[in-house]
């Protein structure tokens, strides 16, 4: 007999597949690359390889957090640990408090070790589990990093969701300090502004991962559960990824810390853009999750590395041999995140 939460679960991703990104927008047609005529490159020179932290990797799309503990997704988790198998991608699972509460489902997560055995995934947990919980999480998997995921505005709208968000500062800098392996903080979906990223770094993070608005909506996601009517303006609430980005940019920079994006990056333009605003790696949820659930894991696959060339050939379109060099070279900002980062004072070297 299936639990309320492993219901909720298989909801969200019933509801994540059935709605459509937004209403918010992402921010990213308010951020123009700047095409490079002379390139002096070939595309077998351009490098995909990036860093979170002290981890490198092959390239920067991270298949990211989105399927939960249930026995009915174990066989998604499946499907998703041989994407990342064969196109040498970072998988990161969905929230695993479900196992550490109910130790039967462990084995819906452990799944992914089986089919990804030597390949890298994170774990992932609420921000308001226990330390000891954190170190359950990350052994499950042999994990290489922990994502501690931050969802106020999902609990609020969600019927049997948390009310009281206090002292989650504090234990988030305990399970840093608790776990053996690098802290991911991640928003999802409502984005991440620039005082609360120092706040998370000073607490020990080592990542931060802003889950900006204009993807995946869990807001529109527990109104459906409900079937409540919300306003659209109530369910755009949020920062845009783009501006989330400018605002997270300045501080992980000066803290030397790593900056994923995530929040509604559909194509390879706005992968793109995403690394050209700061972002160390860009994570994708939903349209990983269609690609397996389509039942054609090869044509899964040929689509995931078509968007990896799509990304090496506007590197190369931008002049640009690889990431870093992306990330110092000129953008142009317009409309709504233009406006955004001059009021914010965001500015950075090559506006």
């Amino acid at each position: 007999m299936q639990s309320t939460r492993q219901s909720r679960k298989l909801d969200h991703v019933r509801c994540a597949l059935e709605l459509s990104d937004g209403p918010a927008e992402n921010g990213f047609q308010d951020v123009q690359l700047l095409h490079h005529c002379l390139p002096e490159l070939s595309l077998t020179e351009i490098s995909l390889a990036t860093s979170v932290g002290k981890q490198t990797l092959t390239h920067p799309l991270i298949i990211n957090a989105l399927t939960g503990g249930a026995q009915d997704v174990a066989y998604l988790n499946e499907r998703l640990a041989v994407l990342a198998r064969e196109t040498q991608s970072v998988l990161a699972v969905g929230s695993q408090y479900a196992a550490v509460e109910e130790p039967e489902l462990a084995e819906t997560f452990r799944v992914v070790r089986r089919h990804l055995p030597q390949g890298t995934v994170w774990a992932n947990l609420g921000a308001y589990a226990t330390p000891a919980q954190a170190v359950m999480a990350v052994e499950m998997l042999d994990a290489a990093a922990l994502q501690l995921h931050l969802n106020v505005a999902q609990e609020l709208f969600m019927a049997e969701g948390d009310r009281d968000f206090r002292n989650y500062r504090d234990n988030i800098a305990a399970i840093c300090s608790a776990v053996s392996v690098p802290v991911i903080v991640k928003e999802v979906g409502c984005g991440m502004r620039r005082e609360a990223a120092e706040s998370l770094l000073g607490c020990g993070a080592a990542a931060l991962d802003i889950g900006g608005s204009g993807g995946t909506n869990f807001i529109a996601i527990e109104a459906k559960r409900k079937n409540e009517f919300l306003a659209e303006d109530l369910l755009a609430w949020g920062i845009p990824t783009a501006c989330s980005l400018l605002e997270t940019g300045s501080v992980v920079q000066r803290q030397r810390a790593a900056l994923i994006a995530s929040g509604g990056v559909r194509t390879a333009l706005e992968v793109v853009k995403a690394l050209a605003l700061g972002a160390d790696a860009v994570a994708l949820a939903a349209p990983a999750l269609r690609l397996v659930w389509s039942g054609d894991l090869k044509a899964a696959v040929e689509q995931w590395q078509a968007l990896l060339m799509q990304i090496r050939q506007l590197l190369l379109l931008s002049g640009c041999s690889g990431i870093e060099e992306l990330q110092k070279s000129p953008v142009v900002l317009t409309g709504l995140v233009e406006s955004w980062s001059r009021q914010r004072g965001l500015t950075r070297r090559f506006f």
